[in-house]
């Protein structure tokens, strides 16, 4: 049986607020901004240019909207599960856990009910994909596990 108990919730409420934030941020710029335009928001660094991403990081798996839906779609499932079930105990893998459900479902939306991902962040200095609120959170979700590797395993003295 499932529970909902106050690090479960808590969670999923962070979780909530990233694809609240990631949606919103997209719809922003959509309807300000529209396809095939820049917009320099800091000179030089960054600007805000919305492509469509039809593929997953770095625009990989191109043209696998159907598969990636599918595989955003059972991984957001699965990271629910593993939140309701067995919360972490540690709060790196607690806040590790609620970016990486917040940018799944949040790049998982636009798959699902676009066909594309929205992505629009651009780094102008350094030829770097383009990207969004969403795949911010997921690497920051992968900063917060090695984190917390790192915290919890005890050094060995060799």
């Amino acid at each position: 049986m499932i529970t909902f108990n106050s690090r479960s919730m808590k969670i999923l409420t962070y979780s909530l607020f990233i694809i609240l934030l990631d949606q919103f941020s997209k719809f922003s710029v959509l309807s300000t901004l529209g396809f095939e335009r820049s917009k320099s928001i800091i000179p030089n660094l960054l600007n805000f240019t919305l492509v469509k991403n039809k593929g997953a990081a770095f625009s990989l798996f191109i043209n696998s909207t159907n598969s990636l839906t599918v595989i955003s779609i059972i991984a957001s499932l699965l990271l629910i599960t593993i939140i309701l079930k067995s919360p972490p105990k540690s709060y790196w893998n607690c806040i590790g856990l609620a970016y990486l459900l917040g940018g799944t479902v949040g790049n998982g939306i636009d798959r699902l009910f676009k066909g594309y991902v929205l992505d629009f962040l651009e780094l102008v200095p350094i030829n770097f994909p383009i990207f969004n609120v969403a795949d911010i959170s997921i690497n920051i979700a992968i900063i917060c596990f090695i984190i917390d590797m790192i915290k919890d395993n005890p050094k060995t003295n060799y």
